[in-house]
């Protein structure tokens, strides 16, 4: 076996592995950077890098916290529900956030191209975490789309695309049913309209 197929492989165990099942430590510094290195690796028509990470440390969960807890409070959830959301800031030993920037003023390189950068650069930077030895997952939630918690993310003309956590994985991770490639992909057929 080559080293290709080697990699291959250990591509193929990667899943998402959720909050509960992630211990300390996450990734240190370098190995986000290292991650974030690998994600420039992905397609990008134009050069735009239409995408950032954000690092958010230990020392921040609590102000992180806080603005998921006024989220919900504004959004008018339950007691319960808000203490729920300002403990998904302590989600995971490691948090990013994936910050997007994507233009309609580039005609060569339409919206939808910019967002298939930002996801493979996502993926990029998922498989960079997993080869190192870390579990990983993406999230979303009402929190990506918070005013307050896009002020404290984003600029000008950029959108919090989602959050990634990671840490060490406690058990093993495991496919999704109907994780098969056979459900995705096909050779064409003119007749496929």
């Amino acid at each position: 076996m080559n080293a290709g197929d080697e990699l291959l492989d250990l591509l193929a165990l990667r899943y998402s592995v959720g909050p509960k099942y992630l211990a300390p430590p996450g990734p240190s510094a370098e190995q986000w950077a290292r991650a974030a290195d690998l994600s420039l690796r992905a397609p990008d028509h134009g050069g735009l890098r239409p995408f950032r990470f954000v690092v958010v440390g230990d020392s921040q969960r609590v102000a992180l916290a806080g603005l998921f807890a006024s989220g919900a409070e504004q959004r008018g959830q339950t007691a319960e529900e808000v203490e729920r959301a300002r403990a998904r800031a302590f989600n995971g030993p490691g948090l990013v956030a994936l910050v997007a920037r994507v233009r309609d003023d580039v005609p060569d390189v339409p919206p939808h191209e910019q967002w298939l950068c930002v996801g493979a650069a996502l993926m990029n930077f998922m498989n960079a975490l997993h080869l190192m030895g870390f579990g990983a997952k993406a999230l979303s939630g009402a929190s990506v789309s918070d005013p307050a918690v896009h002020a404290a993310f984003c600029g000008p003309g950029e959108r919090l695309a989602n959050w990634v956590i990671a840490g060490r994985p406690v058990r093993a991770a495991h496919p999704k049913a109907g994780a098969e490639a056979s459900a995705v992909i096909s050779g064409w057929r003119m007749d496929q309209g």
